[in-house]
């Protein structure tokens, strides 16, 4: 069993917090990765370093996967995964990127630009839960 929740920003211990997921528009597409070893998509985002500040984790990994060269970030919330009575966070950004530029060569295939999610994901049970959070964060700062 898998379960999602969110939290308010600065509410859970920042030690805990071992993910960085970026959910980014480029062009008013959201940008989807695709690893190399898979054939699903995924939102950019990856394991914080040891001892490396959360919001620095955003970044670099948002660069890293996507090539984001010019950006504005922003953290929207805490998350947790809860699966077999382990629970793991992670913080969850917004970003709208500007430029894209080469795509560096790590672990990310290709990126590729959606209106909405993609069928074929790499985390099913997970990823969706952000999208939605991501979605009616960014329809709120729309209408305001």
């Amino acid at each position: 069993m898998l379960k999602v929740n969110f939290h308010d920003l600065n509410t859970v211990e920042d030690t805990k917090l071992k993910f960085a997921v970026i959910m980014a528009r480029y062009n008013e597409k959201w940008i989807f990765v695709r690893h190399k070893d898979r054939l699903t998509w995924e939102i950019p985002g990856g394991h914080r370093e040891e001892n490396e500040d959360i919001n620095f984790t955003a970044s670099r990994e948002l660069v890293e996967e996507t090539g984001a060269k010019d950006f504005r970030i922003v953290p929207v919330s805490i998350y947790s995964v809860t699966r077999d009575g382990i629970e793991s966070f992670g913080k969850l950004f917004y970003s709208e990127v500007e430029y894209l530029g080469e795509l560096p060569n790590f672990e990310i295939a290709e990126i590729k630009l959606f209106d909405i999610i993609p069928e074929s994901l790499t985390y099913p049970l997970i990823q969706p839960y952000l999208f939605k959070k991501i979605e009616d964060f960014y329809t709120e700062l729309k209408i305001s």
